[in-house]
């Protein structure tokens, strides 16, 4: 795990953008799964601002870490955030673009997209590999969307999994920790007081860390990286 600890928010974006654009300078396609939250549309802003025109994004491949089960159109949407903020402003081909049908029947659109990533990623020990990972995490410690109340799901042996919200009902679909577990990078964007409790409590395995999704987040490659702001950070020893 390596930490990196910034000023506030916005410094976040800026490093973790300079870090994405330094693992995309080779030729080789590079197959990333995205995040939603406050993070990441700031994250994509800063992309699309500084990097738009030096990056080739025709080599990049996006998909999603998790999806909320509603239309592309609707304002909960991850794809529509990152269409508004990223998509919408770079040179990237239709077909880069793997998004989870939000608006399809949950339980379908998991298997279906367990069937894209199979299709698209390499494998290795039988496992489709990212190249990397983006990961936020709640106030809870839940990540992608796998809840406190449901972290049997991380252990799930598919790709994609529908969880459930504890709080709205809402449906989302998600991959699970084989798919993270097994990328070869893992990229926290973590800012924010109110997440300062349970990153501590993760990083410093303290309190009630093992109940949350997010403590669970452990590459096999050891590629983890937890790029937060100053607030985030507040609780680590």
């Amino acid at each position: 795990m390596e930490l990196k600890i910034y000023r506030d928010k916005q410094e976040v974006a800026e490093q973790f953008s300079s870090f994405f654009a330094d693992r995309v300078k080779s030729e080789r396609e590079y197959h990333v799964a995205l995040s939603g939250g406050s993070t990441p549309k700031i994250v994509f802003d800063v992309l699309a601002e500084k990097f738009g025109s030096s990056i080739n994004w025709r080599q990049i491949h996006f998909y999603w870490g998790d999806e909320r089960c509603v239309p592309p159109t609707d304002a909960d949407s991850n794809f529509k955030m990152t269409v508004e903020h990223l998509l919408a402003k770079i040179d990237i081909p239709y077909e880069n673009i793997h998004r989870i049908k939000g608006e399809d029947e949950p339980q379908k659109e998991a298997l279906r997209y367990t069937e894209v990533l199979a299709e698209n990623l390499p494998e290795v020990n039988e496992i489709p590999q990212f190249d990397l990972v983006i990961l936020g995490m709640g106030d809870d410690g839940h990540t992608a969307s796998i809840f406190p109340h449901e972290i049997h799901l991380w252990h799930s042996e598919k790709s994609c999994e529908v969880a459930v919200h504890p709080d709205s009902g809402q449906k989302r679909v998600s991959i699970t920790g084989k798919i993270i577990n097994g990328a070869k990078e893992v990229a926290f964007l973590v800012t924010g007081a109110g997440k300062a409790p349970k990153v501590g409590e993760i990083v410093n395995k303290s309190g009630n860390f093992q109940f949350y999704p997010a403590t669970l987040v452990a590459p096999k490659s050891g590629n983890l990286y937890w790029f937060l702001d100053e607030a985030a950070a507040a609780n680590l020893s």
